[in-house]
């Protein structure tokens, strides 16, 4: 699935980002048909309420299943060092 996500948001989305990455069991190769999934992106410009909800609905619609998105400038500085470790970056 992350290789299929890649090449899906590589594709022209609603925004511009500069990075985009997988977190969670998409990062980790192990997601189930089920699994939602989970986001960190980090925008070009700032991050809107609309670019926030425009990214997810649009991840939403392309890979068909639910997505949590986060930002890379909300995220808490105690998270940050496992969180690096985590994601995949999927890109831009």
């Amino acid at each position: 699935m992350r290789h299929a996500t890649r090449a899906m948001v590589c594709t022209d989305g609603p925004v511009a980002i500069a990075r985009l990455a997988l977190l969670g069991s998409m990062a980790r190769d192990t997601a189930t048909p089920g699994s939602g999934v989970d986001v960190l992106v980090a925008f070009d410009g700032p991050a809107t309420s609309s670019r926030s909800f425009g990214v997810q609905f649009y991840l939403e619609d392309v890979l068909g299943r639910p997505v949590d998105l986060g930002t890379e400038r909300a995220l808490r500085p105690e998270l940050r060092p496992a969180i690096e470790r985590e994601r995949f970056d999927v890109g831009r």
